[in-house]
């Protein structure tokens, strides 16, 4: 049986993590191992509290200066020893299926890079909600089974559907590549783009085994807001169709220079932006760019 090591890099809300690192615990497997990396969040109490768990298998560092999210990530990737890894978003909650259902899926199959499981979305108060993004993620969603190439390269440059704290990882391939320099939002698709240009399979499946949060005070939905997000998106994608152009991959190249769904996603912020006087003229850069 394959082992599974849970990477959960925090900086943000600790009753978040608690209910995160909870969830973990109610696992019906057992088989797992988390590393927290709490990089530098001033609270006092979150070492007491995850000492006074008593978890064996929980391991807790905190950084003695800010990483910032790029660098957490990479520090909780070179903590991984297990065959396969989950980079957990400190406030998304597992199902307690979660470790049982990848270790049935992965156990004998070698060709598998990457798990993508169903997800359901909630709110900050962990009410079920069905955004327009992500009603337009489940459309663009592939079937569930084996995925690879150009073909899912291209999907992904057409509309980002991976779940990154749902997304199992074999740990091989990941520190193979490793996350991508510069890159605070983008990371996750960045890492799955390399992991699959070197030739990686993807599965897809259907069970539901993760509830993906979606808040105000989310890093992605800060960043969105501010225009910094698209700033990234904008060069992270322009770099893709060069790369893409060079493995001969028109399809994806082209995918990649329209990133519609990308700019959908900041015309829909313009309102909030123009009402906040705050990121509009990035986000309407990137809608025409």
């Amino acid at each position: 049986m394959p082992t599974i090591d849970i990477a959960l890099p925090f900086y943000g809300d600790v009753d978040y993590l608690k209910l995160a690192v909870d969830s973990i615990r109610n696992q019906t497997d057992t088989q797992w191992r988390l590393l927290v990396s709490d990089d530098g969040y001033p609270d006092p109490h979150v070492r007491e509290w995850f000492s006074s768990l008593n978890d064996s298998r929980i391991s807790y560092s905190r950084n003695e200066v800010n990483l910032g999210a790029n660098g957490n990530f990479r520090k909780c990737l070179d903590m991984v020893t297990a065959d396969y890894v989950v980079v957990m978003g400190a406030d998304d909650v597992m199902h307690p299926e979660f470790i049982a259902t990848i270790h049935r899926v992965l156990e004998g199959d070698s060709d598998v890079a990457i798990v993508q499981p169903q997800v359901r979305i909630i709110d900050g108060d962990g009410a079920i909600i069905k955004p327009l993004a992500d009603r337009i993620k489940a459309r663009i969603r592939p079937m569930a089974g084996k995925h690879s190439g150009e073909v899912v390269c291209q999907g992904l440059m057409t509309g980002n559907w991976l779940y990154f704290p749902s997304v199992v990882w074999r740990t091989a391939d990941v520190k193979a590549v490793g996350f991508r320099d510069g890159l605070n939002v983008a990371q996750d698709l960045g890492l799955a783009l390399d992991v699959l240009m070197r030739g990686a399979t993807l599965l897809v499946i259907d069970d539901v085994l993760l509830d993906y949060r979606r808040h105000a005070g989310g890093d992605s939905t800060v960043r969105a807001l501010s225009g910094n997000r698209f700033i990234e998106e904008r060069a992270f994608f322009a770099g893709l169709a060069s790369e893409f152009e060079a493995l001969g991959w028109t399809s994806a190249a082209r995918a990649a220079r329209r990133h519609w769904t990308s700019r959908l996603n900041a015309a829909s912020l313009l309102p909030a932006s123009i009402k906040n006087r705050k990121g509009t003229k990035e986000l309407l850069k990137h809608v025409v760019a």
